[in-house]
């Protein structure tokens, strides 16, 4: 079996029982292989949101019965305005050199990988259509003649040979001689009411020039971690153009490790192209000024259905949904009753975007300010205050503090809580202003240590909760315990909440311990793996069902990209202006008001 260097083709094509020998690769890659994504994570969307998934993704309409007027709807309204050529998106497996092959073959053997691309390349959401898929001349002879054309695709072959070995009256074949005059082709009837995708898989001339040019709306990318020789390299993908939407955690198949990413497109490249007579991508003039319309940065349903539900907000979102749905009404502390579920997990992979929540906007200044004060070991609300956060006011106001039975508490004064037990775990309490330099066990600075020295100890613990001094506390930790986990040179956190506030406090506490998890990686010259969030008693207050209603309307944009500056390397030496949030472009702020 010949495996093409630029695409996984076995698996893309389906067995057949009478044609197909028990033992052979196709069948096992077919019997092994990505898992199916969960049906459940879109249901809080029903109806509405799947007619919306459905006419997003269909690619293109015919408006009013009139087969010339073409209208794109994938990525945003044209407001009737005809497209002359549709856009692609990229599916591709590379190392991270981004080498794709060597001898022309595939130069690994994943069924993981073959089953990734049949899925992604065969499913449709219209079961009366189907999708095309293009790819140059060499990868179309590279296929054995008894699989192709693809099934179960429309197959466009890209060449300008005149001795093609694609028959002219092959079914489900095209001819084209170039990316534009297949993408201007695909844009009219007939395929205009039968295609509902365009994929471009190979080959590596034809990757090297179309992966990051403007008709590529999305890449598919299973990256290779581990070193893998390779005589056949594309370009890399241009981070300044495209974000990560989904990355799988870490797989590892025949000794192989290796992950899918899909990278979708937010913006125009800063310079287009060349265009040029010899290339596969370009038609002379006519690619100067027929450029398709760019999608808007809040339509990314054009992605196939299983990667989109793959956004990690989706967790949050199902969570939320779950509870309004199935939660117990319960009272609470603070009289203003609560919708509340018992033990979930959300796990969010921090290897390649960090997951601050686009559905509604984060205070993100405030996630930095308040790890800051964590961090420093200091108790007083007032030095966040006087930065303008005001988080913690409710808890530290004098009103408060009396109510509790801290009479002689100055205003502001929140006591030993999360920070004094990160940092002085064990000392006396007095108050906020005495300098407790040396007194008590310093929590942090071991877990580093350990994380530096002994990174397979299982006992890399930061608690917040301290028994003896919870009476001390304005408000017992609701996130209290941590633990670090280091392998494969990443570090992982998984934290647990006793009591998370869904609506306000969760989408805070997600960003908060993501952050920690990456600067601690950072200090420690590792990379950031996972943080998994355990609750306990996860819950919505009644007062913020409406604003979650609204919120659960929404659907997730990329999460953003986190850079921390590299000169700093002691845990006490940072400051906010030493994180940098690229690309956050979330929906509006949804007012919630806090529950004390």
């Amino acid at each position: 079996m010949i495996f093409c260097c630029c695409t996984r083709i076995p698996i893309a094509l389906p067995y057949r029982k009478e044609s197909v020998k028990k033992n052979s690769p196709i069948r096992f890659s077919v019997a092994l292989g990505y898992s199916v994504p969960q049906s459940s994570i879109l249901q809080s969307f029903e109806a509405r949101k799947l007619f919306t998934l459905r006419r997003f993704c269909s690619r293109y309409i015919v408006m009013g019965g009139d087969s010339n007027s073409i209208e794109r709807v994938s990525n945003g309204e044209t407001n009737g305005k005809r497209v002359s050529h549709r856009t692609y998106q990229v599916v591709v497996a590379a190392t991270q050199d981004m080498g794709i092959g060597k001898d022309g073959k595939l130069p690994w053997r994943l069924p993981g990988d073959l089953k990734y691309f049949k899925d992604i390349t065969m499913n449709t959401l219209d079961p009366n259509k189907k999708n095309a898929v293009m790819m140059g001349r060499k990868t179309w002879e590279s296929i054995p003649p008894q699989f192709r054309p693809l099934p179960g695709r429309l197959n466009v072959v890209l060449t300008r040979s005149g001795n093609s070995s694609v028959a002219d009256d092959a079914q489900n074949v095209v001819l084209c001689g170039s990316v534009l005059s297949a993408l201007k082709l695909l844009a009219e009837p007939p395929y205009s009411l039968s295609i509902e995708k365009v994929f471009l898989i190979g080959g590596g001339q034809i990757l090297r020039e179309a992966l990051n040019a403007e008709e590529c709306d999305a890449i598919h990318i299973t990256e290779i971690r581990s070193h893998v020789e390779c005589d056949t390299f594309i370009p890399p993908i241009d981070t300044s153009v495209y974000q990560p939407w989904y990355s799988s955690f870490p797989i590892e198949e025949n000794g192989i490790r290796y992950c899918f990413s899909t990278y979708v497109r937010l913006k125009a490249s800063a310079s287009k192209a060349a265009v040029s007579g010899h290339d596969m991508i370009c038609e002379g003039s006519n690619a100067s000024h027929s450029q398709p319309i760019k999608p808007k940065l809040s339509d990314f349903t054009f992605l196939p259905k299983i990667i989109f539900e793959k956004h990690e907000e989706f967790l949050y979102l199902s969570l939320v949904r779950d509870i309004l749905s199935n939660g117990n009404k319960k009272d609470d502390r603070t009289g203003t009753g609560t919708i509340s579920k018992f033990g979930c997990q959300m796990r969010f992979n921090l290897r390649r975007s960090f997951p601050l929540l686009t559905t509604k906007r984060v205070f993100w200044r405030g996630v930095v300010e308040e790890l800051l004060w964590f961090i420093s070991g200091s108790t007083n609300a007032k030095i966040l205050q006087d930065k303008g956060i005001h988080i913690w006011d409710g808890n530290a106001s004098r009103e408060y503090l009396d109510s509790i039975g801290l009479t002689d508490r100055e205003k502001g004064d929140l006591g030993p809580v999360y920070g004094f037990q990160w940092r002085h775990f064990g000392a006396r309490y007095t108050n906020m202003h005495a300098d407790y330099t040396g007194q008590g066990f310093d929590q942090l600075l071991d877990v580093i240590n350990k994380v530096k020295n002994k990174p397979d100890d299982r006992r890399i613990i930061l608690s917040a909760w301290n028994p003896s001094d919870l009476k001390l506390m304005a408000l017992p930790p609701c996130h209290m315990f941590a633990q670090f986990y280091v392998a494969d040179g990443e570090l992982s956190c998984q934290m647990y909440q006793r009591s998370a506030d869904m609506g306000l406090g969760v989408p805070f506490n997600i960003a908060s311990y993501a952050l920690l998890t990456c600067m601690v990686a950072h200090v420690c010259d590792l990379v950031p793996g996972d943080f998994v969030h355990v609750i306990g008693d996860a819950h919505v207050y009644r007062t913020h069902i409406s604003p979650l209603q609204d919120q659960l309307k929404k659907l997730p944009r990329p999460f953003p990209i986190l850079k921390i500056n590299p000169q700093k390397k002691d845990i006490d030496s940072f400051v906010a202006a030493d994180f940098e949030l690229r690309n956050y472009e979330p929906h509006q702020k949804i007012e919630m008001k806090m529950a004390v």
